[in-house]
């Protein structure tokens, strides 16, 4: 059952939260100033301590506040994601948040074997102490980020081991169907007859980036291999998934061919990164120039006036985040990546002001016209996540 709540959720998340369905209007400040300017880091910690507060649950945290219907004990591993992103950046802020243990938190989600794979991974789910459910790919190496992401603020060699075992199981989710490249999660790896059995941009592109930063450090034997694999992986999305009409990323690929034309902000945000770091990498600045194009491509796709403030999407608020971290890792090389973030920084300040309960917690939709799924450890940690990596771009501390 929990596998089943889980994909359901992913499901609801491809299919029915797209924005752009919406007819396509040109953002009417292209250069927007920040509206009013606030402690983000403060900030971060306020939302971060309302989670500690209302989702702890043990050294683990609660799916929602308040609870829903079918919720398990402990949340799924997504959402936990999203809180080790956002203690990685209030760690760095300066802030005692027990950032090690959290990280060390991933563990309990990891399981040795599934459908006979005796290659271990992280699955969807825990019963508090080991892992269970299905074992997504783009989970995977999301975790993978983030436990390099722990490695450079640490120096604990541990979490290269640990992101180390991750390479293996993402090669086991790659087979020659569709060109190549890998499939969504392990359960379709194995049944590519299931209508929901795909390859999509999540999985490849967070696969993709996981490779190259684990380039960075892994042992020298290793590199060609790893950074052959992650240039194959960007190449079948460039070649398979790129929108060249907006310039961003289609969702996935079915095993039977069709594509899905949606388009997320972090699918763009993830390809932007790869692009950066594909060119720091080769030399190579094709993939600097293809990341610019698809930065500005999501800006104008996404971001629109809704409800009175010029905003990215008003649903899904992790997906954002991860186009603001990209946007963030661009800056260096784009000018154009201020207006990019400045109007992030003014649509969650909106947010804190105008679209938040009376615990504190944010809505879903930072414009504040609907609550949407508030009570979502997720929707938190993303807030926590934005306001964190904004106080680190514009360089303030903690209080």
């Amino acid at each position: 059952m929990k596998k089943i709540l889980y994909i359901l959720l992913m499901g609801f998340a491809i299919v029915g939260c797209d924005d752009g369905s919406e007819p396509y209007v040109k953002p009417d400040i292209k250069d927007p100033s920040p509206i009013e300017t606030v402690n983000s880091a403060v900030r971060a910690k306020e939302i971060f301590d309302l989670i500690n507060q209302y989702y702890k649950a043990g050294s683990l945290f609660k799916e929602n506040y308040p609870a829903q219907s079918g919720d398990a004990t402990y949340s799924y591993l997504w959402p936990y994601d999203a809180v080790v992103s956002g203690a990685s950046q209030l760690h760095q802020l300066g802030y005692d948040v027990g950032y090690n243990g959290i990280v060390d938190g991933f563990e309990k989600y990891y399981r040795q074997t599934a459908h006979g794979n005796n290659i271990g991974g992280y699955g969807s789910s825990t019963n508090g102490g080991t892992g269970g459910g299905t074992r997504f790919y783009d989970d995977n190496s999301i975790i993978g980020v983030n436990l390099l992401e722990a490695y450079h603020i640490t120096q604990d060699q541990t979490y290269i081991e640990r992101a180390a075992r991750i390479v293996p199981f993402l090669e086991s989710g790659i087979d020659d169907r569709l060109g190549g490249a890998m499939w969504w999660n392990e359960d379709f790896r194995y049944n590519p007859s299931s209508a929901e059995a795909n390859k999509p941009t999540c999985s490849n592109g967070y696969a993709t980036l996981f490779l190259l930063m684990y380039y960075e450090v892994c042992p020298e034997t290793e590199k060609p291999h790893v950074l052959a694999l992650a240039t194959e992986l960007y190449s079948w999305l460039r070649t398979n998934l790129y929108d060249p009409a907006t310039k961003c990323y289609w969702n996935d690929v079915n095993a039977n061919g069709t594509i899905n034309t949606r388009l997320w902000t972090y699918n763009a945000g993830v390809m932007v990164q790869n692009g950066i770091r594909l060119a720091e990498i080769t030399g190579n600045n094709q993939y600097l120039e293809e990341a610019k194009t698809t930065a500005q491509g999501a800006y104008d796709y996404f971001v629109k006036t809704r409800n009175g403030i010029l905003s990215y999407t008003d649903t899904d608020p992790w997906f954002n985040t991860k186009l603001l971290r990209a946007y963030i890792d661009l800056a260096e090389y784009d000018e154009r990546a201020d207006t990019y973030i400045n109007t992030y920084y003014n649509f969650i300040n909106n947010g804190y002001t105008k679209a938040r309960t009376d615990v504190g917690f944010f809505y879903e939709d930072w414009t504040g016209a609907n609550p949407g799924r508030y009570y979502s450890l997720l929707m938190q940690g993303a807030v926590v996540e934005s306001y964190g990596a904004l106080a680190l771009y514009r360089g303030e501390t903690k209080e």
